[in-house]
């Protein structure tokens, strides 16, 4: 298996394609990959995942793919590393590397606003027209429409829901689901009262509304989304485990560990050191 390192911040590539030229790869680094034509499979940790015309995938450090190409395919390939995503910045976005990250959870295109589409396309236009065509700021242009994808590209994972959430979900369940993700660094507004009572439910009505809808406890699921953003944390950050302890609200760093350990069997530190040497 060879493993794909990236040297610089960002690179953008334009490739035309009739078979796969690499095969069986492993990445270090994010890749969004917008496909301008041709269709396929993208096998990606074990999986197959059909692709065509206009899907827009994100593949992740550590992901492990190859590309099956069956009809000729052009793919604009947009390769970051993660200090680039750490240096990101955002007015409300926070910790965009680890929300990207997140993406690993999706199947196949991450564009789930259909409006997005045309704007993906676009950008895509501009950025071949510019690796194309050198003129001076050159870098500067890119990385603007480098960081106008990686906005759609957040808030179109930001929509992740429930694995078992029925399609046709009212607009109740995705409110609620809502208010969990955003207030995830809030203990006090994640209790189950509190969050029966900003729906004007009962707590048990709550409990099992969120399970029909949801295929999972709304602790589970409120455990789980908390667990993958420390994991990430952990990964992608350079943050002290007090201030993970501190951005999450528990009350120290014995606690978050407890609530990790249970999740993960094993320590946070323990869980660092696995990620940056791995056996």
């Amino acid at each position: 298996m060879k493993k794909e390192n990236i040297h610089q911040s960002f690179e953008v590539i334009y490739k035309k394609v009739e078979e796969c030229p690499l095969v069986n790869l492993h990445l270090s680094f994010f890749q969004m990959v917008y496909v301008i034509s041709g269709s396929g499979f993208l096998h990606i940790n074990g999986n197959a995942i059909s692709y065509q015309k206009g899907n827009l995938m994100m593949l992740t450090p550590n992901d492990h793919y190859t590309f099956d190409i069956i009809n000729t395919t052009e793919f604009l390939l947009v390769k970051l590393n993660s200090e680039y995503l750490k240096r990101y910045q955002s007015k409300s976005i926070d910790h965009i590397e680890c929300l990207l990250y997140y993406a690993t959870h999706l199947s196949g295109c991450i564009l789930k606003r259909k409006e997005d589409e045309f704007l993906v396309k676009s950008i895509s236009d501009s950025l071949i027209h510019a690796i194309k065509n050198k003129d001076i700021y050159d870098e500067d242009l890119i990385t603007h429409y480098i960081n106008a994808l990686i906005v759609i590209a957040a808030r179109n994972i930001a929509k992740i829901k429930p694995a078992g959430l029925k399609e046709n979900a009212d607009k109740r369940i995705l409110e609620i689901i809502n208010y969990i993700q955003t207030n995830i660094f809030f203990p006090q507004k994640l209790k189950i009262s509190v969050i029966a009572n900003q729906f004007d439910l009962s707590d048990t009505y709550l409990g099992n509304y969120f399970k029909t809808h949801c295929g999972e406890t709304i602790q589970s699921f409120i455990s789980n989304y908390k667990i993958r953003l420390i994991e990430h944390r952990l990964k992608f950050s350079d943050m002290r485990i007090n201030e993970i302890v501190n951005e999450f609200g528990f009350s120290d760093e014995s606690h978050l560990n407890k609530f990790f350990k249970k999740h993960r069997n094993i320590s946070l530190t323990g869980y660092r050191k696995a990620e940056i040497f791995p056996v």
